[in-house]
């Protein structure tokens, strides 16, 4: 923000323009809500329902929301071609349980939820804010109700129904899908609709719902997102829905939501600067290091798995030696010089970048596949196995402590990092996972016994997690979280077996009293402990297919010798599930 010399129309230039214009709270409160006026006027215009769709074409060209989502992705069924992938939307609540759940907690969320929007529209000048907020809240409960669950989206097969753009026009015959592919620039062929049903529900809600009723809500998803740019009258009426939702007391201070808007807009901008003095090259040989022998570890467990028969075992490893790589940051970055970012111009800057990405992804469809792109920048605090490309991926973000310390010892990494590495390959052979082959193609190649004798291990490991009490009566889905906690349990186990082969040759030296075995679990403890409300728990279970940090460590550990071997622990200890309940994958 600092740098002065930067060139206007440079990389330098949008970094420090994007930051500042963020960071300009006065002018945000000058502004008040003129940034979106013109684009709520435009909604307002709209004379009949055929207009929804140039209107929800601009918002999605724009990275706003709502009714579904259009967006391109590569064909589950053939992992080379990108086409266009349409999938259920249009939620302003995080799931579809939130509608639909009579639980006190729900309801209350839901009327804060109501009050927050009628607050905005409110303010943008609806004298029936109240009673159009209520109606658009009857109409996201309808989009919920035709909604597939979680937990049903997590079967690639169940969301994959490839069809040409005549049979999509079939389902939702009341759509102005000319006038929307328009506003998108989207030239589309063959599409995967993820979920059929809600897209002909969508149709019966286009003739059913009154126009007014459409304008609050497109009005809605533009002034929720829009909201934290905007003064603070709107902030208000944002952060109120987000503290029903997370349980915090008070926003993050403006120079950190800043710095993640920006990371969100110019993310491979920022990446530059941040690998420069985050990530040496001196860390990214250590972590290369680390998958190799992460590599060579699961590739012992795939040969003495006893749940895998032969045919099986050949096919998933050749998948694990087909396993691409990308650690700290893409060797190609984006081009963002078609960006206009402005002094001053907070919203207009978020827009505009919000456009370019969009447009960046449509502009995919019917081109071959680039295996090098990133779906997360390198300052993120994440990491990601993608099945269609068949890859692991590590930010240069995760790459810091507590999850990789060039400064410390290779048992406290392999606890930390190691078993995030095994986490995201166990990914490709989880319970989704499993069901893509070594070049990300979406078929059935492991035989149907030893699919079997798999899900009965993920079966006992789903029932173990739908064990736990979060918070009163709730539980953590097991279902929802499956793939997660299968990639937990394999991980640990892969990363502990690669641990003993960087210590082969060396002393099982104690460290602040602790052999190495013990600072390997005390590494993945580590990475996990957190402070989290009770609401946001809540949210947590409802939403996450992770689940949360407790279970992830106590939940895998107890299941593994090596955990009870390090620390003592005997049958009836409270870390050690009974041997007829304990669950081995890898």
């Amino acid at each position: 923000a600092g740098d002065k010399s930067a060139k206007s129309g440079s990389d330098g230039a949008r970094l420090r323009d994007y930051f500042t214009s963020c960071m300009d709270s006065a002018g945000a409160e000058q502004k008040g809500g003129t940034p979106i006026a013109g684009i709520l006027a435009d909604v307002d215009g709209m004379t009949s329902a055929k207009d929804l769709g140039r209107k929800l074409g601009w918002l999605h060209a724009n990275g706003i929301g709502g009714g579904f989502n259009l967006f391109a992705a590569q064909d589950a069924r053939n992992s080379e071609s990108v086409i266009a992938l349409i999938a259920q939307g249009g939620l302003g609540l995080p799931d579809r349980e939130y509608y639909l759940r009579t639980d006190s907690a729900s309801v209350a969320t839901r009327d804060v939820y109501v009050r927050a929007l009628g607050n905005l529209l409110k303010l943008s000048g609806d004298a029936a804010a109240e009673a159009h907020a209520k109606a658009v809240l009857e109409l996201e409960t309808a989009f919920a109700k035709a909604s597939m669950t979680n937990v049903q989206r997590r079967d690639p097969k169940a969301v994959y129904h490839k069809m040409p753009l005549d049979s999509v026009r079939a389902l939702a015959p009341g759509f102005d899908w000319n006038g929307y592919l328009a506003v998108r620039n989207a030239k589309v062929g063959d599409v995967n609709v993820n979920q059929p049903d809600f897209v002909r529900a969508f149709d019966g809600l286009l003739a059913s719902t009154p126009l007014e009723t459409w304008k609050a809500y497109l009005k809605g998803r533009i002034l929720f997102d829009a909201a934290p740019t905007l003064s603070s009258a709107y902030v208000k009426e944002w952060f109120a829905l987000r503290q029903a939702l997370t349980g915090t007391t008070e926003m993050l201070p403006r120079w950190k939501r800043c710095i993640a808007e920006t990371d969100d807009a110019l993310g491979e901008i920022l990446g530059q600067s941040y690998v420069k003095v985050a990530f040496t090259p001196n860390d990214k040989v250590r972590m290369q290091t680390m998958v190799k022998n992460l590599r060579a570890a699961l590739g012992d467990r795939i040969a003495v798995a006893p749940w895998m028969g032969d045919s099986t075992r050949i096919a998933a490893q050749g998948k694990l030696d087909l396993f691409a790589e990308k650690i700290g940051y893409p060797d190609k970055w984006k081009d963002y010089s078609s960006v206009k970012v402005m002094p001053g111009q907070h919203y207009t800057n978020r827009m505009n970048a919000n456009a370019f990405e969009v447009a960046r992804n449509i502009e995919k469809i019917g081109k071959p596949v680039d295996k090098s792109e990133w779906s997360m920048t390198p300052p993120t605090v994440n990491a990601y196995y993608s099945g269609s490309l068949n890859s692991i991926n590590f930010p240069a973000g995760i790459l810091q402590p507590p999850f990789f310390d060039s400064k410390a010892d290779d048992a406290t990494n392999y606890g930390a990092i190691g078993a995030v590495i095994g986490h995201e390959m166990g990914h490709g052979f989880d319970d989704r996972g499993r069901q893509f082959d070594g070049k990300g193609n979406l078929r059935d190649w492991w035989t149907a016994a030893d699919v079997e004798r798999y899900k009965k291990l993920a079966d006992a490991v789903r029932q173990q997690f739908n064990d736990y009490t979060v918070l009163d009566t709730v539980h953590v889905n097991g279902s929802l979280t499956l793939g997660e906690n299968l990639a937990d349990l394999g991980g640990l186990a892969v990363a502990y077996a690669a641990m003993q082969k960087a210590y082969a040759n060396q002393p099982r030296t104690k460290l602040g009293g602790f052999t190495p075995e013990q600072r390997f679990f005390l590494g993945w403890a580590r990475v996990w402990r957190n402070l989290q409300t009770d609401s946001d728990l809540r949210t947590q279970v409802q939403t996450d297919p992770h689940s949360p940090a407790k279970w992830r460590i106590n939940g895998p550990m107890s299941n593994l010798k090596e955990f009870h071997d390090a620390w003592g622990c005997k049958h009836g200890d409270a870390m050690v599930r009974p041997e007829s309940a304990q669950v081995r994958i890898w």
